[in-house]
């Protein structure tokens, strides 16, 4: 093989691999204090009066994976009925957030589905006849 035929391939090489690396590395990335999105069982006669909440039972749990989470400790939980997503670190310097899955994408994409289910920064859900509220919080 020539050397200038394999310098470019070494350098393919380097470059996938970096890539490879880039797409792997921000889910290890753990800044700070680990955010959670909780879901906190309401009273659905005073909150949801205009049945406004967003159908959570219809809800992917590849697409919403810490919602989902969240609501079946909250299920589990039983009369406590407030649960938690497994934890979310935001990475330095805001590199993690273009790279990775957070609560905050999650919360966004329900707030878009049903605008009118939003209350500043929770959102309401109802999930098998249980109405919750959801929102981020650092407190385990």
């Amino acid at each position: 093989m020539r050397t200038v035929t394999r310098n470019f391939v070494i350098g393919v090489a380097v470059v996938v691999v970096l890539l490879l690396a880039l797409g792997a590395l921000p889910s290890y990335l753990k800044s700070g204090d680990p955010y959670y999105l909780t879901a906190t069982a309401e009273n659905a006669s005073a909150v949801d009066a205009n049945g406004s909440a967003v159908n959570a039972s219809a809800l992917s749990a590849q697409r919403y994976p810490y919602t989902t989470a969240a609501l079946a400790n909250a299920t589990a939980n039983g009369s406590d009925g407030a649960g938690r997503s497994d934890p979310y670190w935001r990475g330095p310097v805001g590199l993690k957030g273009a790279f990775t899955h957070s609560p905050f994408d999650e919360l966004d994409a329900l707030r878009q589905r049903v605008p009118e289910a939003a209350d500043d920064e929770t959102v309401l859900v109802r999930h098998d006849g249980t109405l919750y509220r959801l929102a981020v919080t650092q407190q385990p």
